[in-house]
């Protein structure tokens, strides 16, 4: 086995604290040597010996570091992922990985030139609702596909206290590029390039300087329409995957429990960890020959953000082509950018 992937993170916040150094920590194929932390040395506590670093810079500088983990505010995405590929270091970056075109293709162009790896961190590839939805579309029992619904909701009528998020006129912020990154990235992950697409946005949160709504309409050949709606101001239950075609319908709540499992403490090597409780299967409804409609329960794949850490190991190390690629990239800002 090649040698593990000495990484370091920049931030330790929510998305370092759940998303990444868990994972660098208990797969064997990277070694978690430090993290960024300004104020507050917490990560040190549940992993010891790690280097603190007091700043970005440090980090950077710190010759043992081969890949570097790009998790802060999401208008810095850009500007860090660039110092850090200048440094000599490979990318593993979070949604969203820019702003606009122009920096997608500045950043992929560098990387290139600086033969490095650059790796956008789309973890909702691997939620168990989305792997199931996959499987079942893939089965072919739907027939052709007529309409493709992925929600992601919430009800927060409060102004986050994130101002990278919610200060109008911040490059790359808002509920479109937060949670639209993630149902945007499902979308081409299954279908590829839309032919054509329509977007709409509002505001409803009193005080809210940027849109906390949005819904894309994408055509796709062959009459398949996808939807894609996220709002913060939604109070019922949404399924967040619904499926119709020509044979059949599947619809599957958005239950995967691997944040929430993360949150609380256990580590992704813990044999529960991104297994969904009974209770929360699929639904597939089958239209029969004599148009009997057969309803049947579809479990839950398991969720597993692991998967994303072995796709940048086997790009590091080997090459490999990583499953998360420019053109996806590309064509995702497009779209919320629009």
């Amino acid at each position: 086995m090649a040698a593990a992937i000495v990484t370091g993170l920049m931030a330790y916040g929510m998305s370092g604290r759940i998303f990444h150094a868990p994972f660098i920590h208990t797969n064997p194929h990277f070694t978690l040597k430090g993290i960024v932390e300004r104020h507050e040395k917490k990560a040190s506590k549940l992993y010891p010996g790690i280097t603190e670093y007091n700043s970005i810079d440090e980090l950077l500088n710190d010759d043992e570091v081969e890949l570097v983990i790009v998790n802060t505010p999401s208008n810095l995405h850009f500007e860090h992922a660039m110092m850090a590929m200048k440094a000599g270091k490979h990318v593993l970056l979070e949604k969203p990985a820019a702003a606009t075109s122009e920096e997608v293709k500045t950043l992929f162009a560098t990387a290139r030139e600086l033969d490095r790896h650059l790796m956008v961190y789309q973890n909702r590839r691997y939620d168990s609702g989305f792997l199931s939805t996959k499987e079942v579309i893939e089965s072919g029992r739907l027939g052709q596909l007529i309409e493709v619904t992925f929600r992601m909701d919430r009800y927060k009528s409060a102004i986050g206290v994130k101002a990278f998020k919610e200060t109008k006129g911040v490059p790359a912020g808002g509920l479109v590029y937060d949670l639209g990154a993630h149902l945007l990235d499902n979308t081409i992950a299954l279908f590829g390039k839309p032919l054509s697409f329509h977007k709409t946005t509002g505001i409803y949160r009193e005080g809210s300087e940027v849109p906390d709504y949005f819904h894309y309409h994408l055509i796709y050949p062959n009459q398949l329409n996808v939807y894609l709606t996220s709002g913060l101001q939604i109070a019922g239950d949404t399924p967040g995957f619904w499926v119709n075609g020509t044979l059949g319908s599947f619809i599957k709540n958005r239950t995967d429990v691997q944040e929430a499992q993360l949150d609380g403490g256990m580590m992704p090597d813990d044999p529960a960890y991104g297994i969904e409780p009974e209770g929360n299967e699929g639904k597939l409804t089958i239209v029969e020959i004599d148009n009997k409609k057969c309803v049947e329960d579809v479990p839950s794949v398991k969720g597993d953000y692991n998967q994303i850490f072995e796709a940048v190991y086997h790009t590091v190390r080997e090459n490999a082509l990583y499953p998360v690629t420019e053109e996806h990239i590309a064509w995702q800002i497009e779209m919320l950018e629009a």
